[in-house]
């Protein structure tokens, strides 16, 4: 029969099996080893220490949506949407101006514009009252086309020619008497150049970007659309009556070098100026209460690219909200009449077009519903502009203190001095 140990024995061997089991691990967590050992950075603590820009802000799909409503816009008039783009804010305070004083014309709109510190390229756009409501209405889109034009200038121009290119190819883009279409080589690259036939007179073109570019290469349609008061849905080009813009239009576009630049000569008559340089830089302080999207842009702009920054957006967006309601509550009474007034030919026909998948009966995302009426499009907005996220009417609010106590420099052509507050150096 065998004993049990004494149980001082077996307590000794408990011990002996117990430190045998920890002293591996304990080691292995004590001895250093043969690299030094890094200890990693909090997601949250590098973000905030050093926050670096994106090097793709928009994606290709991006800019062809952000483009197609407008790349068919004759040069200089798109010229002025891209720079104008860039200044939200007064967007909002030089829409909501022309609307209370949309009798002045010609020198009496000259006249009066001088006493306004809104950028040039903001000026400029009165007197094309139906772009300047396009861009104020859904201002999410300017204020993306803005973005999109200041963080890659060149990607942003390459897109709308590739647009032009499409448009073309599908035989919706010719010459009329409205706008003059020529095929031309720059740079060893042939661009095609939409010009005005009378420079002094522009017809804005009007069309679904949908149906205009051939089929659309995306899943989904692309979400943004105008459609003035009184369109007809159509699948070509549509235009308004001309607008006698006079010296107003004074950008071009340099397709082989794809970049913006300025008529000095038209420049100086309408802004009451004398600036010698062509070149179009954009100017900060114009931008006012909108943050940059992305932090390399606001790096290079001396606006900062950190959480501040975009607390100074969704501040900049909520103040919006409130103005828009007020706009589309102005706007309300409106419609009746002004639906039978903006393009030639329109009629009655816009209020029912039957089951052919109205582009503008859309969500946010983009998506379209078949066979809304078009007297359906945008119940917030008169224009009839369809796109992401009616949230996107992102400074009307603030722009109730007035233009004129957030102005930024001067009445020489908008803050800018001399140079006609455009930054031009």
């Amino acid at each position: 029969m065998q004993t049990k140990p004494p149980f001082a024995l077996r307590i000794v061997a408990i011990a002996v099996c117990t430190m045998m089991a920890v002293e591996p691990a304990v080691l292995a967590q004590t001895q250093p080893g043969p690299f030094p050992t890094q200890t990693a950075t909090p997601p949250t603590q590098t973000a905030a220490a050093a926050p670096t820009a994106s090097g793709a802000t928009f994606t290709q799909k991006d800019l062809d949506e952000l483009l197609a409503p407008v790349a068919l816009y004759p040069d200089a008039l798109l010229s002025q949407v891209l720079m104008a783009s860039t200044y939200p804010l007064e967007v909002v305070e030089a829409a909501r101006w022309q609307k209370a004083n949309s009798t002045l014309k010609d020198k009496a709109l000259e006249d009066a514009l001088t006493s306004q510190t809104w950028d040039p390229a903001v000026k400029s756009l009165t007197t094309v009252p139906q772009v300047l409501t396009m861009m104020n209405e859904k201002l999410d889109w300017t204020t993306k086309l803005g973005d999109a034009f200041l963080a890659n200038q060149e990607n942003v121009l390459k897109t709308v020619q590739n647009l032009r290119k499409k448009a073309d190819e599908a035989g919706n883009l010719k010459t009329s008497q409205e706008m003059t279409v020529k095929k031309e080589t720059e740079g060893s690259v042939q661009v095609i150049k939409i010009e005005q036939p009378n420079p002094e007179v522009v017809y804005v073109p009007t069309y679904n970007p949908a149906t205009i570019y051939g089929p659309w290469w995306y899943p989904a349609p692309p979400p943004y659309y105008y459609y003035p008061p009184g369109y007809a849905y159509g699948a070509g080009l549509a235009f308004a009556t001309g607008v006698v813009v006079g010296a107003a239009i004074w950008g071009n576009i340099g397709w082989g070098n794809n970049n913006v630049n300025v008529n000095v000569n038209k420049y100086n008559n309408f802004n009451k100026t004398n600036i010698n340089n062509g070149n179009w830089n954009h100017n900060v302080d114009h931008r006012k209460g909108a943050a940059y999207r992305d932090s390399g842009t606001a790096q290079k702009y001396n606006r900062g690219g950190n959480a501040q920054s975009a607390q100074s957006r969704d501040q900049f967006r909520g103040r919006a909200e409130q103005g828009r309601s007020e706009m589309s509550q102005n706007r309300a009474g409106d419609r009746s009449g002004g639906a039978q007034a903006g393009n030639r030919g329109a009629t009655a026909q816009t209020s029912d077009r039957g089951g052919g998948g109205n582009p503008s009966s859309r969500d946010a995302g983009g998506s379209r519903g078949g066979g809304s009426s078009s007297s359906s499009r945008g119940s917030s907005s008169s224009s009839g502009f369809s796109g992401a996220g009616g949230g996107g009417s992102s400074a009307r609010a603030a722009s109730s203190r007035g233009s004129s106590s957030m102005g930024g420099g001067g009445a020489r052509g908008g803050g800018g001095g001399g140079r006609g507050g455009g930054g031009r150096r």
